[in-house]
């Protein structure tokens, strides 16, 4: 009997047996389904594969010209040291939780990685040589971020916030005597430092309100004075560094653009030197070279990464790499400034990381990532296009189709990025390679309104009162679907995590008819109490974003759009899936969605993860809950 009529049968058994009796609640590990029915043996190994697949992420240059980088070995992703190009990758920290960031304290051998507890994102930061035990360096209870080295590497900021705080205060220590910490600005809102001036006596501080508005200021150390930078209207700011011995500050700005790009701005005039006036993409993040004369940006050129290196002190265009095409995940100078590390993932390849000599121009990989047993042949390169929408703009979007159909039309998935300010680029993705390969089904990834990577006017179109402007994208998607001759639109499933899964539950709520399911992870169901619940530091920021639940007028609108309002259209099938330890969107969000539609009597797969937050980060959980996925996408798309 063939892979593909095992898989079929095994599902059906099952299938079947959870269609006379609803599936009892079990716990697995530390996943609990509720009205799941159990993975067949078959499809769990299927799927396994696509997340044994590992993927190695630059974070930062040791002194003697080795890299720090981050892969995962066991359940979790953690920091290890490569010594050369192809080098092994030598295994530093093994913690049950994630650690995803490094940072090498300048002219030593000791660096600094965050870790929380179960995805609750209150991250507490801890130093240590490449053999010792760990210190701990920030305040117990405390949230910590942003951490920025002087040169010398004796002093370390970050900005730290308490449990229902709104406001980030910055802290300044010692990285040699942690209980020396202290306070030197209490904030108002989201601040953080971006840079420390070479004396060590004025801190670059950033205040992110939204995507759209980031202020900029100097921070007296003496004497904790703010001085605002730039000019006094709302810019989306991103990163920022001191050029010009002090100066002047370097960052990229919308300001009078639809793109950000990199400006100067002088400290003593104000003045602002645009070093690329014309851009016709944006400029996503940004490294100085150690001499501050070159910067290093990771352009987004319609979801494709570029590495484009510009001359400070006139903006031209300095000699780069040629990258696969790919999605940039990171991108830095070493100490002496002759090269740049960074890692790249591509569509068909798990995300590696390379050198580029600015010398001699040549772009060398330091590892080869593993594909836990895919076979790379099979791999789909998605296809960017096009749909009109209602107002006549048109939304771009990736499709990945399978290389060799089945005879008939192919069902649809259609995964909606979170945010909003999100955008589905064309990286490394186990997930939707999955649908392809196990539910024969066409992925689509569209951008609609909102999304980041089109311009500011674009990612603002669908703000406050507008928001269910980026709903009727999704309608217009599912006509352009109707449209073509060999995708089914019969046979559509929705799925979509924190704000793409409100996009999920807005799409069930106006679309019920045109769609076949959906999948819900950790989405908003009613805006209001999202606003009220999520953790006091991100509601100022998603108020900006959202709107303010206060106001009157807005208030009336969250009653209007909230998907908990509409559930009595909600009739097709939804798998639900929460983690337990979320602090951006809480688990009464999922619960509350959950109870509702139950009541109704529509059929919810519920499934809570007791050890994740907001996303699912182990790779237990991560083939668990994937599984389950498919399992729920074959029967709601009659595949078999």
């Amino acid at each position: 009997m063939s892979r593909a009529l095992l898989l079929g049968t095994a599902l059906a058994l099952a299938l079947a047996a959870g269609a006379t009796a609803q599936p009892a609640k079990r716990e697995v590990g530390n996943i609990v389904y509720d009205g799941a029915p159990a993975t067949p043996p078959a499809l769990q190994a299927a799927i396994a594969p696509y997340y044994n697949a590992r993927t190695a992420t630059f974070q930062d240059w040791l002194p003697d010209g080795s890299m720090l980088i981050t892969t995962r070995f066991g359940d979790t992703y953690q920091v290890h040291r490569v010594a050369r190009p192809g080098g092994a990758r030598t295994q530093l920290t093994f913690f049950p939780e994630p650690v995803n960031n490094a940072q090498v304290l300048p002219g030593t051998s000791t660096y600094l990685y965050p870790r929380d507890v179960g995805g609750a994102e209150y991250y507490q930061a801890y130093i240590r040589t490449l053999t010792g035990a760990e210190t701990q360096l920030t305040a117990p209870n405390t949230r910590n971020q942003g951490f920025v080295f002087a040169k010398d590497g004796k002093t370390v900021l970050w900005s730290q916030v308490t449990p229902g705080d709104p406001n980030y205060d910055i802290v300044l220590a010692d990285p040699a005597n942690p209980a020396g910490r202290k306070v030197i600005h209490e904030g108002t809102g989201s601040v953080a430092p971006l840079d420390i001036s070479g004396d060590g006596k004025t801190v670059l501080v950033g205040r992110f309100h939204s995507q759209a508005w980031v202020e900029l200021f100097t921070l007296d150390v003496a004497t904790g004075k703010l001085t605002p930078i730039g000019p006094n209207r709302k810019i989306g700011y991103q990163g920022a560094a001191f050029v010009d011995g002090g100066a002047g500050v370097l960052t990229l700005s919308d300001d009078g653009a639809e793109h950000t790009r990199p400006v100067v701005i002088d400290l003593k005039t104000g003045k602002v030197r645009d070093l690329e006036p014309d851009a016709k993409w944006g400029s996503e993040g940004m490294d100085l070279s150690p001499d501050g004369k070159v910067v290093a940006l990771s352009v987004n050129e319609e979801g494709y990464s570029t590495l484009v290196l510009r001359d400070v002190a006139t903006g031209k265009v300095l000699p780069g790499p040629k990258l696969p095409q790919g999605v940039l995940t990171a991108a830095k100078f070493s100490p002496d400034g002759t090269k740049i590390g960074l890692s790249l993932s591509t569509s068909t390849s798990s995300g590696d990381v390379w050198s580029y000599d600015l010398a001699s121009g040549q772009l060398t990989r330091w590892t080869e990532s593993e594909l836990g047993g895919l076979d790379p042949a099979r791999l789909i390169e998605p296809t960017l296009f096009r749909y009109p929408t209602f107002d006549g703009r048109q939304i771009p979007a990736f499709i990945y189709k399978p290389k060799t159909a089945k005879s008939g039309k192919l069902p649809v998935v259609i995964q909606i990025h979170g945010g909003p300010e999100g955008q589905e680029q064309p990286s490394f993705n186990p997930r939707r390679q999955s649908w392809v390969a196990e539910l024969g089904a066409a992925v689509i990834i569209p951008n609609v309104r909102g999304s980041s990577g089109y311009g500011k006017t674009y990612m603002g179109l669908d703000n406050a009162e507008k928001r269910e402007d980026s709903v009727k994208d999704i309608g217009a998607l599912l006509d352009w679907v109707a449209k073509q001759p060999d995708l089914d639109a019969s046979r559509v499933a929705v799925v979509g995590q924190s704000y793409g899964g409100y996009m999920v539950l807005a799409v069930a709520g106006h679309y019920n008819d045109r769609i076949a399911g959906a999948i819900d992870l950790y989405g908003i169901s009613d805006w209001v109490t999202f606003l009220q619940n999520t953790e006091g530091y991100r509601r100022d920021n998603r108020r900006a974003e959202y709107g303010d639940e206060r106001d009157p007028k807005m208030r009336a609108v969250f009653d209007r759009i909230a998907p908990i309002r509409m559930s009595e259209r909600m009739k097709k099938p939804m798998m639900v899936f929460q983690g337990a330890n979320d602090p951006r969107v809480p688990r009464s969000e999922s619960e509350q969605m959950v109870a509702k539609l139950r009541a109704q009597g529509t059929e919810v797969w519920y499934v809570l993860a007791k050890d994740e937050g907001h996303g699912i980060f182990k790779k237990a959980n991560q083939e668990a809950v994937r599984a389950t996925e498919v399992v729920f996408l074959k029967k709601v798309l009659g595949v078999e």
